[in-house]
């Protein structure tokens, strides 16, 4: 069993399109400890949306293994992957994916009514959701509004408190200020730091934007399906408070 939350191990995936083959990831490898918080970086094409998706259950490699938290997730069923994306990996999205038609606490409650947590009681929802919107620095008089009442950053620290909200073992950001000026940017990235800080969280992020990864504390560099790079940060940028 790998002592790494994530041990990925010579992974290579290749998309057919009849008898045209596109190589997307060729050979990669690179372990995560518990509590790491790192950046994936690489420009369009590289191959890291590819690496993300299978880093997050949502696909599954050509060959080679990944192991999540010493579990052999490679090769696993459509129905098998559902239920680990459900327990050990929280989402961010550049676009929020937030449902319009419910408040802010609804929103963030929405994991819990699926697979082990469908039994929880409604109080230990809600319970669960507000302290994953104070984990994320999300203010409480904004709690029972609706997503096109608030601004870009706010929606995306919801989205970071429903990624949070069943304590999974990962946190994967995909390109979340993408869709952010700087200074709401950077109140998104304070929202992971405490998450990194306070509660030791493990936090990966893809990007193209060599400031969001000045924020972390390793940067994995990707170009051509191939790890080019990975190296610790010794200057990063912490934003200590807002902005």
């Amino acid at each position: 069993m790998s002592d790494y939350l994530i041990d990925v191990q010579n992974i290579t995936k290749i998309y057919k399109s009849g008898s045209l083959d596109t190589v997307a990831l060729k050979g990669v490898n690179f372990t995560v400890n518990k509590g790491e918080y790192l950046a994936i970086m690489g420009p369009s094409g590289s191959g890291k949306s590819t690496l993300m998706h299978i880093l997050g259950c949502l696909d599954v490699p050509t060959s080679g293994k990944y192991l999540l938290d010493g579990k052999d997730v490679s090769k696993l069923s459509e129905n098998d992957l559902a239920d680990i994306r459900n327990q050990k990996i929280g989402f961010v999205f550049q676009s929020f994916n937030l449902l319009p038609r419910m408040t802010v606490l609804r929103n963030v409650m929405l994991p819990l009514l699926y697979g082990k947590y469908s039994s929880m009681s409604n109080s230990s929802r809600v319970k669960a959701a507000q302290e994953a919107l104070d984990a994320a620095a999300f203010p409480k008089n904004f709690w029972y509004y609706f997503p096109n009442q608030l601004s870009g950053g706010m929606m995306q620290r919801v989205a970071i408190a429903r990624a949070l909200v069943t304590d999974p073992a990962i946190i994967l950001a995909d390109e979340p200020t993408g869709n952010l000026d700087t200074k709401t940017g950077d109140t998104v990235l304070y929202s992971f730091e405490l998450l990194h800080k306070h509660q030791g969280k493990t936090i990966v992020i893809i990007t193209h934007e060599p400031d969001v990864a000045e924020h972390t504390e390793r940067v994995i560099h990707i170009r051509d399906g191939q790890i080019i790079d990975d190296s610790l940060i010794t200057n990063r940028r912490v934003i200590t408070d807002y902005l």
